[in-house]
């Protein structure tokens, strides 16, 4: 039989385990309609809002792009918003077990999540 505190521990978990589930289903989703509101754009004008064939490549361009409505701007600030979403969720995970004073698993996340935040900004 499970005590009061594995039945109080095994609830938060699942509660963190949902919670954690529905912020990648929602970075997915927000990333997909951004997308496929840039592909509508793109679809409906004939064009992706750039000269030739050039598109943006540093993320304030793909921004500034994306806020000035030019479809491949929308397009990239999407797969930029889909990129995010797995190193949101190392976040997470990481104020989790700050919550749940896991230093071990805090440490490691932190680790983990200034690694994606670095290959990310500073990756080539």
């Amino acid at each position: 039989m499970m005590n009061k505190d594995t039945e109080k521990s095994s609830k938060e978990i699942n509660e963190v385990e949902i919670f954690v589930s529905k912020s990648l289903r929602f970075g997915v989703l927000v990333s997909g309609a951004v997308i496929l509101l840039g592909l509508v754009l793109f679809l409906s004008s004939g064009e992706g809002g750039y000269p030739g064939d050039s598109y943006p490549t540093r993320l304030r361009d793909i921004f500034a792009g994306a806020f000035d409505m030019k479809p491949f701007g929308i397009i990239l600030a999407g797969l930029v918003l889909l990129i995010c979403t797995p190193i949101m969720r190392v976040g997470i995970s990481a104020l989790v077990f700050i919550k749940e004073k896991d230093w071990l698993y805090v440490g490691i996340s932190t680790v983990v999540f200034f690694i994606l935040v670095s290959g990310f900004f500073f990756g080539k």
